[in-house]
């Protein structure tokens, strides 16, 4: 069984490393629950969260497994170092990268959901 705390690496390119990790971030009555990857470069932290609602699902228990985010078209196992390989490149090629903080996921999974299905 796979450890979703542990903290991995990603390398990019020879100068551009990223940790990151997957967590299930429990909702409660303001807030539904959310799948959050969690990035860190050179002390920027940012996390790219996808919460819960409707037509969506982030981790959602008996919907899906651990990492697993979703809507009608697209689905995405956070825990996949190729999906989160393209979360960056998206993330980054939109320019939300460079200041950290919270990065809305659902915005990327168009996207992403392309670039992975073409591996």
């Amino acid at each position: 069984m796979r450890d979703s705390r542990r903290i991995r690496t990603l390398v990019v390119d020879e100068h551009t490393r990223y940790l990151w990790r997957v967590r299930h971030r429990h909702g409660d009555r303001e807030q539904p629950c959310a799948e959050v990857l969690g990035l860190n470069r050179d002390g920027v932290h940012t996390r790219i969260v996808f919460l819960a609602g409707p037509g969506r699902y982030a981790g959602d228990g008996g919907y899906t497994h651990s990492g697993g985010v979703g809507d009608r078209d697209h689905h995405l196992n956070l825990h996949e170092p190729g999906v989160v390989r393209a979360l960056v490149d998206e993330a980054g090629r939109r320019g939300l990268l460079a200041s950290g903080g919270e990065v809305d996921g659902w915005e990327l999974i168009a996207a992403v959901a392309e670039a992975s299905a073409g591996e």
